[in-house]
């Protein structure tokens, strides 16, 4: 069986394919924040006919508030659904992993550096527990992605020298006006209802969303992390009270030579493109969006294979893995990818060139520690870089 700690739209889909993935998993219990977010999201998957009797979630199995993921550990279940706003996951990782389960665990993994060591120890805890846990940077899930890297990896470029990664599209949840709380919401409440809008909670566009275009950089780089990087940012349209840029563009620099860029852009009326364009010593290669992946050069390839819904095959796998008695573990890159993310917004929050080292023990802590639904939450200034201290 399984349960969901999280039931926003991701949480809702994972719900829904980890049901499709195997024949005997229920959905046992469901945990957020907000009963109304509990509600819709089980309305939405009893109204799929095909898994409407998998859904087996009595009202004592429906927990809400900071503690929810708790409740959602301790009832009884298998397998773990992790998909609430980031900079709760290292905390609710850690708790599955303690408990001994098997674990879906939406990207990214953390919102700062503290967050994401936890979340590498984690991963060695869940190995040495022989637990299952795969990572939601879905296109890892998606085989002409998987062939294209397979192909890059087996030299069909030669070495790989640059790869520029686009994730430039509109904004996701635009902040409201200070006028617009309602008399008497608390600070977090505030904060987390408009969750992606503060850097503590979501990490900003380039950790939350462009994460998964950083991973694919990761990717074609064997997951060999960068040496250093240097970044530019800023906010160009102004949100309200939110503290998170709306453009980043991060230049990385391996210890080979190699070098990619990472261009994030959410702003409304602008050129979009979701793409990866690398360059090798014999040949180049072609992410361009859905499109099927391809290489030019001295070995020209284009992917024609089977697709796949890449969202139901990870939890295909991740379910099958466990039946076999051969747990997945996508700890260790998927750590490294959101490591790649933090490290960029590092550098463009502060100004500074910031060294693999300085981001893995960076003491930069952003989400507040034993947060309670009622306390004062001051909403920190947007960085501001040359001024923002690298810590």
């Amino acid at each position: 069986m399984s349960t969901r700690v999280g039931c926003g739209g991701r949480g809702t889909g994972a719900a829904s394919q980890a049901l499709r993935a195997d024949k005997n998993v229920v959905l046992h219990a469901v945990g957020d924040l907000f009963q109304e977010q509990v509600d819709r999201s089980l309305k939405a998957l009893r109204g799929e006919k095909d898994i409407t009797a998998k859904v087996a979630v009595d009202p004592d199995h429906q927990f809400t508030g900071l503690d929810a993921f708790q409740k959602v550990i301790a009832s009884g279940v298998d397998v773990v659904l992790l998909a609430t706003p980031p900079g709760f996951r290292p905390q609710h990782l850690r708790a599955a992993v303690e408990a001994g389960k098997h674990i879906f665990c939406e990207k990214p993994m953390a919102t700062d550096s503290p967050g994401v060591r936890s979340v590498m120890e984690s991963t060695r805890m869940a190995k040495e527990k022989s637990l299952a846990l795969v990572a939601g940077f879905c296109w890892r899930y998606e085989f002409g992605r998987r062939a294209f890297f397979e192909r890059v990896h087996d030299g069909a470029m030669g070495d790989v020298r640059f790869m520029h990664s686009t994730y430039l599209t509109g904004p996701v949840k635009p902040m409201p006006p200070a006028g617009k709380r309602p008399a008497g919401m608390s600070d977090v409440e505030w904060q987390l209802r408009n969750w992606y809008n503060f850097v503590w909670i979501c990490g900003d566009g380039l950790v939350e969303q462009a994460c998964h275009s950083v991973d694919k950089i990761a990717w074609a780089m064997k997951d060999v992390p960068p040496m250093r990087c240097t970044a530019n940012g800023g906010r160009q349209v102004p949100n309200n009270e939110g503290n998170i840029y709306d453009h980043i563009d991060v230049f990385y620099e391996w210890e080979n030579g190699a070098r990619a860029n990472m261009a994030q852009r959410q702003i409304s009326n602008c050129y979009n493109d979701n793409s990866d364009y690398l360059t090798g010593t014999k040949g180049d290669g072609t992410i361009k969006g859905w499109n099927a992946p391809m290489i030019t050069g001295e070995n020209r390839w284009r992917y024609s294979g089977e697709k796949n819904e890449m969202y139901q095959t990870e939890h295909d796998e991740l379910f099958a893995s466990i039946r076999a008695g051969k747990p997945i573990n996508d700890g260790e890159w998927m750590a490294k990818s959101t490591l790649m993310a933090v490290m960029g917004r590092m550098a463009a929050y502060t100004g500074q060139e910031v060294t693999w080292e300085q981001a893995l023990n960076s003491k930069w802590s952003i989400v507040p520690e034993n947060l309670t639904w009622d306390q004062k939450l001051a909403i920190e200034p947007i960085a501001i870089p040359g001024q923002t201290r690298l810590v």
